[in-house]
């Protein structure tokens, strides 16, 4: 029988998380498919350090990152690789994940190419072009050029419905970060109760020296996406002075290095104690500090979907999100970026323990670590046994 070729395309570091369990499954099952890797490299550095702690090699890097890019040109660049490349490799199948100018770009060029198109994370919508931006119009697009829709839940599921798209090409599947956070707790060993990992000193420019940050509660903060550059990100920064005041807490945040975060957050938080800035760390890293905290502030996509699986509550300073399952499973929480709200919100929590008892459920609405099977299955033989959020069991069904 004729193996499946199946061209898998990467640009950002959360693409690789989430399609390295894919990517891993479809490699093993040589007899059935031949898995090829392209990476854009939209994110170069973030995108390498992924890569390694999956021990993924690409078999293709168009190492697209340049300085001051514009999405347009990201999006033109993409095209043109892909195109290309479709017309010497003939694949069956282009995979993609997600919501990215990769992802959209490397969609359409299939699509014009005559190549299906098989999205991994499909049916997420917030309904407000604006936010996220430009992600909600990019899986928007990419789903609607899609000949198969991987949906993570059965709400992703309904929207893509909504918007007309065939029934019979739908399959609810989990959502494979869940695959990717379940490998990456099992390959770390056993935590001390005593201490948090130890980082280097990133403030005063004391880059060589390390710092052992007590056993105090920790509050994970993350912050990259483009409706919070300018006044929000600065409200947010003033949020995390004052929290950190209460001197009963340690805040760690991982900078973007985009400088619309990145120097506004420094010059805002550089010499704040209780306050540890550090530079983009590894996926193993960040899951490792996730783990360990009691709390996560963020404006991240996919922390919402793993902080649930670790019974950590996720204060989300966004307006809007996708992950509304996060929301209604009470597991997180929208509270802008007005920092008076986000100060009222994590003090709740820090100070509630009733409050803080019923956000740490570890049910996560998400994924059950067996998304990559069934989207294998799915894309192989035309069925899965679906992940049913919130049941408990799953369901067979033939597309």
């Amino acid at each position: 029988m004729k193996s499946l070729r199946v061209l898998a395309i990467c640009g950002t570091r959360p693409e690789v998380v989430k399609m390295a369990p894919v990517i891993q499954e479809l490699k093993g099952r040589k007899t059935q498919v031949e898995c090829l890797v392209c990476v854009t490299a939209q994110h170069r550095e973030m995108l390498d350090q992924v890569l390694r702690v999956f021990s993924l090699c690409p078999d293709f890097d168009f190492n697209l990152m340049e300085q001051g890019q514009t999405l347009s040109q990201i999006a033109a660049r993409v095209m043109t690789e892909v195109e290309n490349l479709l017309a010497r490799l003939k694949p069956h199948w282009v995979m993609v994940q997600g919501d990215t100018t990769t992802v959209m770009a490397a969609s359409i060029a299939a699509h014009h190419s005559g190549v299906r198109v098989a999205h991994v994370e499909a049916g997420l919508r917030t309904f407000d072009r604006a936010n996220p931006f430009p992600e909600e119009m990019n899986r928007i697009i990419t789903d609607h050029v899609s000949d198969l829709h991987f949906a993570p839940t059965r709400l992703a599921k309904q929207n893509l419905l909504r918007e007309g798209i065939r029934k019979e090409s739908v399959f609810i599947t989990g959502n494979s970060v869940v695959d990717a956070l379940e490998w990456v707790l099992r390959q770390q060993g056993p935590t001390s109760s005593d201490y948090v990992t130890v980082f280097p000193d990133y403030r005063r420019g004391n880059h060589g020296a390390s710092k052992v940050l007590p056993r105090k509660r920790l509050i994970l903060v993350t912050a990259h996406r483009r409706e919070n550059f300018g006044p929000q990100v600065l409200s947010i920064c003033h949020a995390i002075r004052q929290i950190a005041a209460r001197g009963d807490v340690d805040l760690v945040f991982p900078v973007h290095r985009n400088p619309n975060i990145w120097q506004p957050v420094h010059e805002a938080l550089d010499d704040v104690d209780g306050v540890t800035l550090l530079p983009p760390i590894d996926y193993v890293s960040l899951v490792g500090l996730m783990s360990r905290s009691c709390l996560i502030l963020t404006d991240s996509g996919g922390i919402q979907e793993e902080a649930p699986s670790l019974g950590v509550p996720v204060l989300v300073m966004r307006h809007t999100t996708e992950r509304q399952e996060a929301l209604d499973a009470g597991v997180a929480r929208l509270v802008g970026t007005e920092a008076a709200r986000i100060i009222s919100e994590v003090n709740l929590l820090l100070d509630d323990p009733q409050a803080y008892a019923k956000m740490t459920r570890q049910d996560n609405p998400f994924g059950d670590g067996h998304a990559a099977r069934r989207i294998v299955d799915a894309l192989l033989t035309g069925s899965c046994d679906e992940f049913c959020s919130g049941t408990g069991h799953s369901e067979s069904r033939w597309a």
